[in-house]
């Protein structure tokens, strides 16, 4: 569950480690929930209701009574299923070597001693002898997220630990992120001393970040992975995505390998910045009346569309005289909507043989991505050909 009365929260430690500027300056811009905030919340109450129940916390009755006012979509069963699996499988692995391991979730974390007020909420936590579990349920799937050197997890740690050192006698910790949408499981394993090194490192930076007097803003990545809500307005981020200016719009074939290699690094994150800024000044001007000179708010395009359902307008022009073939379209589905509707076993048994998946389009990533990089330039040429043939 999101931290969201902790100032200084673990969820936003990247960016507050960084840029303790960015406290002060969040303070200005509202929160803004969103549809993707709330299936996430989503997930991750069908995620510990369905750990509940297999671990027999819950029976049936109670499982139920738990997600009836839950919003579940076929793919969040799924997804939740396996994230439930997964951590049955770690804590079963625990009780192996320490019968009295325990597994606790939504686990309330306070990790004050290195932050100031500082708490979080731990998805699943698990303790056993001599070793600490942090595993943290991402149900995003828009940016793929990394257990390596990871704040908020490494907090979330930092508070586990406070409260069961002196039980279980810690000294390995693992925290791992269960991104299922992206396919992605991250681990991190660090010795507790380590962590704890770690900790009076960010003890430092939290007591900047909670100094009301700090108010300069040191832009960066953080500013993107850690979702700022400052980016649109702030001065610092401004600057750093303007520097590409530098090079002055010169013809790509002037460029050297490594400035091209920086525009394509930074091209991504100026679009993102660019719609920050346009969305945040529409909201002023439409909501609160701040004006732009020479810019003004109006009515958007829009599509026409029928104020009726379609089975009511195909009945009207049916009743005229028209047939369905004139008026109707008719296609198969797609495969993720017949999959659904077969079950993944049926689908394959059936269909499977059918099923073809072309070579993606050539697109350049970082170097860090996970696809294999291909590794024949003439096939990427070819691939090109193909593509406009």
């Amino acid at each position: 569950m999101p931290d969201i009365h902790a100032r200084l929260s673990a969820s936003g430690a990247k960016k507050w480690i960084n840029c303790p500027g960015s406290i002060q300056l969040e303070e200005n811009f509202e929160d803004k929930p969103s549809e993707f905030a709330q299936e996430g919340t989503n997930a991750h109450a069908l995620g510990e209701a369905k750990i509940r129940l297999a671990t027999k916390e819950y029976n049936r009755t109670k499982y139920h009574n738990a997600i009836r006012n839950i919003d579940i979509t076929e793919d969040m069963e799924d997804y939740a299923e396996g994230y439930k699996n997964f951590v049955i499988e770690r804590y079963n692995s625990a009780l192996r070597k320490t019968p009295d391991a325990i597994l606790m979730l939504e686990q309330r974390l306070d990790f004050s001693n290195y932050v100031p007020d500082g708490f979080g909420t731990g998805d699943a936590v698990i303790i056993a002898n001599g070793k600490l579990e942090i595993i943290d349920l991402k149900y995003g799937k828009g940016v793929e997220v990394s257990a390596v050197e990871n704040p908020q997890l490494r907090l979330y740690a930092l508070g586990a630990y406070e409260a069961f050192d002196m039980l279980y006698g810690i000294e390995k910790v693992t925290m791992t992120i269960y991104q299922p949408r992206l396919d992605n499981i991250s681990s991190e394993s660090i010795t507790a001393a380590k962590l704890l090194e770690w900790g009076e490192t960010v003890k430092k930076a939290a007591q900047l970040a909670n100094d009301d007097s700090v108010t300069d803003c040191i832009a960066g990545s953080h500013c993107d992975t850690g979702f700022c809500k400052a980016r649109p307005a702030c001065r610092a981020y401004t600057a750093e995505k303007q520097r590409l200016a530098v090079y002055d719009f010169k013809a790509p074939a002037l460029l050297t390998t490594e400035e091209i290699a920086d525009v394509l690094d930074q091209s991504a994150a100026i679009k993102k910045w660019a719609e920050l800024v346009s969305d945040y000044a529409l909201d002023q001007a439409y909501k609160h009346g701040v004006q732009y000179p020479g810019f003004k708010v109006v009515e958007g395009r829009s599509n026409r569309k029928y104020s009726k359902p379609d089975t009511e307008v195909a009945k009207i022009l049916t009743d005229k005289g028209y047939s369905e073939d004139d008026i109707m379209v008719s296609k198969i589905k797609g495969i993720t909507d017949i999959e659904k509707l077969l079950g993944k076993k049926t689908f394959s048994d059936i269909l499977g043989p059918y099923i073809m998946k072309p070579p993606g389009k050539p697109t350049l990533v970082h170097s860090e991505d996970k696809r294999p990089a291909i590794s024949s330039a003439e096939q990427a040429q070819e691939d090109f050909k193909n593509d406009i043939n």
